[in-house]
């Protein structure tokens, strides 16, 4: 048995789009009803057959909905949850995409008390954005963690982990100040590292005379396609996340410093030993089947 029959997506861009398309593919009897709070999406939406129903009004959306996934930056949750507290089903699941989860939760519990809200976070995604950047493989073999309260219903909670489980996604289960330390270090200090190194060599455009775009190759190419990534987007977790992303940031200012010393004093079998201990992540990354082994990361040219 389906666990949802009507689901309501709001906020249409990458991982939102991804989601109705890759319901539509995987579960094609249910319907799919979308919302965005920007007209010239919810046109392109409609132009493109999104969803079953694209509506003008977040209200109108959910107004049958037994799931809804808001699909909105991290610190708009709340003000997407106020949008649709008047025309929701009592019995609907809220759920959402975000990356960070202790704020979220906090914001969809005080704009919808007394509601059935069972978090989750896929970790998926590319550094497009738009209705138009989204494609229904986008979660197959992807992680999604569900942040559910310590009170949550456990048949709700499997319900949202079905549906993610029917879209391809490996599911996992996390509290959510524990979810949002992990992503601290897996996905939010990477993103703040590659922003800060791509904006250190805008700032030396003057001095390398456009070097640094023209040799973009390796490792600054793949952080510039990190940093590449949705600004208010980002700019949102850094900011709801900031309690674990700065305490990630300490230790990694405590490492680069023992790293400089090691360069500084000779130190060869520091770094031998570093670079080995992270070729191995690398491997085991691969093994796990979360990244591309073929050469240029499987890049086509």
């Amino acid at each position: 048995m389906l666990p949802f029959s009507r689901v309501t997506i709001i906020g249409l861009g990458l991982i939102g789009s991804s989601l109705c398309r890759a319901i539509r593919d995987h579960m094609p009897t249910v319907r799919v009803t979308g919302y965005d709070a920007d007209p010239q999406v919810r046109q392109i939406a409609r132009a493109i057959d999104l969803a079953d129903d694209v509506t003008d009004t977040a209200g109108a959306s959910v107004t049958d909905a037994d799931l809804v996934i808001l699909c909105v930056p991290v610190r708009a949750m709340g003000a997407a949850a106020a949008d649709i507290a008047q025309d929701l089903p009592a019995e609907a699941i809220i759920s959402d995409v975000g990356s960070c989860k202790v704020d979220v939760l906090a914001q969809l519990n005080a704009a919808l008390p007394g509601r059935c809200i069972i978090p989750a976070h896929p970790v998926a995604g590319t550094e497009n954005s738009g209705p138009e950047a989204g494609f229904a493989s986008l979660f197959h073999g992807r992680w999604c963690i569900v942040t559910p309260p310590a009170d949550a219903d456990p048949a709700a909670v499997e319900r949202v982990a079905e549906l993610w489980r029917r879209v391809g996604a490996e599911v996992e289960r996390m509290d959510p100040p524990h979810h949002d330390l992990v992503l601290a270090v897996t996905s939010h200090l990477p993103h703040l590292i590659a922003y800060t190194i791509v904006g250190t060599a805008s700032d030396l455009e003057d001095v390398t005379q456009s070097e640094v775009i023209k040799y973009s190759a390796g490792g600054f190419r793949d952080f510039t396609r990190i940093a590449a990534s949705d600004p208010t987007m980002w700019r949102d977790v850094f900011l709801a996340n900031k309690d674990a992303v700065l305490e990630m940031l300490q230790r990694f200012s405590e490492d680069l410093s023992a790293l400089q010393r090691a360069i500084r004093w000779n130190d060869g079998d520091a770094l031998f030993n570093l670079f080995t201990r992270t070729r191995a992540i690398r491997r085991s990354i691969i093994e796990q089947g979360q990244d591309d082994a073929k050469p240029d990361f499987g890049r086509s040219h």
